[in-house]
């Protein structure tokens, strides 16, 4: 599998990435790695729907898609794939899936978080995934729109005094 855009978006699929970031990266397949959007079936259905017809979509569990990820018979396949959290990305690399940059591009506000961008918030267990990404080396990337600027992800973290 080659993963030619991993973004963190609490949504997974919706319009900015089923019409912006599928077409700006060029990927045929989109994966929303997610447990339980994987294991509830009207929310799956929905997300696929919302899915460009052109570009095969599936909604799998993080372990399903690291399994996929390394079985020989998708080694061509270019995805996109969306996870909800920085823990998700950590669960991924821990089963094997190389993951060299991320871009942080929606993360929905709920108490105790904290507003980073007008589309991104954390909470302090994101803050803790954001940096051991940030020590295994994965370049993180604020951006919401193939369109808008990108700036690094950490440099924000540190502006706002959250590590």
């Amino acid at each position: 599998m080659i993963i030619k855009w991993l973004r963190i978006d609490s949504r997974l699929i919706h319009g900015q990435v089923a019409n912006n970031w599928v077409n700006h990266v060029g990927a045929s397949t989109i994966i929303a790695a997610n447990d339980s959007a994987a294991k509830d079936d009207l929310r799956k259905t929905l997300l696929l729907q919302v899915a460009p017809g052109r570009t095969k979509s599936y909604v799998m569990s993080i372990d399903k898609t690291a399994r996929c990820y390394k079985n020989p018979s998708y080694v061509n396949l270019d995805v996109l794939l969306v996870v909800e959290t920085p823990g998700d990305v950590v669960r991924l690399m821990d089963q094997g899936v190389e993951v060299k940059a991320v871009n942080v591009g929606g993360i929905t506000f709920k108490e105790g978080m904290t507003l980073i961008s007008e589309a991104v918030s954390v909470s302090p267990a994101d803050i803790e995934a954001f940096k051991e990404l940030d020590k295994r080396g994965v370049k993180l990337v604020l951006q919401q729109l193939p369109n808008t600027g990108a700036s690094d992800f950490m440099s924000r973290l540190k502006s706002k005094g959250l590590i």
